[in-house]
């Protein structure tokens, strides 16, 4: 193991407990560690690094307590009308650090070269994903930006509200023959997703996947069939 990925996994084991913190006590933690309250206190705080081998121990007693499914359905926010409020994933940096390592994992043999997602709430889960994968986020707007020449620029149909929708990324964005993985926090009726798997067919790039942190219905089974492209979700509502 080379010193960047120990520290990353010293780092990530710090993420699982500051995240475990939001649920148990440091009394819990450290039953369930055997480490003295004090030692949890600083690793929580990020005074200290855990040692390799301690690391590569609490790793394996804490894996049974996170479940990054369950702590993304915790923070899920339902009103009176079933509509649903994600801003506690998204603004949970632990979680989303944690999230973003699990699906870089799946995609460090493709060579991505851009992750693209669609303005806004998409924009930090992309960035999380993006740094871990070391590439570039882009992200295609509503609106054309002063100062830019050249987009591409696909529209279509929301069905929400029955008007024309266009979205515009830049030229420079995504050059031909990259390869994107495009990422958003949301899918529900998959039009905005679709959008982008239009930008990438214009620019001549290819889409080697789509993450999506919550789908709503059974929008992936039919972009998968029309795309033919893999598709991963972490939630289905």
């Amino acid at each position: 193991m080379s010193q960047i990925e120990s520290v990353k996994e010293k780092l990530r084991v710090i993420r699982v407990l500051r995240l475990l913190k939001k649920n148990y006590t440091y009394e819990e933690l450290s039953r369930i560690t055997g480490l003295p309250i004090t030692v949890l206190n600083r690793y929580v705080r990020g005074k200290v690094l855990p040692s390799t081998q301690r690391t590569r121990e609490l790793i394996k007693i804490l894996s049974p307590y996170m479940n990054l499914e369950e702590e993304v359905k915790r923070r899920i926010i339902f009103d009176k009308h079933g509509l649903f409020d994600n801003l506690k994933i998204l603004s949970d940096n632990d979680l989303m650090n944690l999230i973003a390592e699990s699906i870089a994992s799946k995609y460090r043999d493709k060579k991505i070269d851009k992750i693209l997602t669609a303005a806004t709430d998409g924009i930090p889960l992309a960035i999380h994903i993006g740094n871990e994968l070391g590439v570039d986020v882009v992200y295609a707007k509503k609106k054309r930006e002063v100062g830019v020449e050249k987009f591409y620029e696909v529209n279509y149909v929301s069905s929400s509200s029955g008007s024309i929708m266009t979205l515009y990324l830049p030229h420079w964005a995504i050059k031909k023959g990259e390869n994107i993985l495009i990422v958003d926090d949301v899918v529900r009726s998959g039009e905005t997703q679709k959008a982008l798997l239009e930008m990438c067919k214009q620019a001549n790039t290819t889409p080697v996947g789509m993450f999506f942190l919550i789908s709503v219905g059974n929008v992936i089974d039919r972009i998968k069939e029309e795309y033919k492209i893999p598709v991963d979700v972490m939630i289905h509502l």
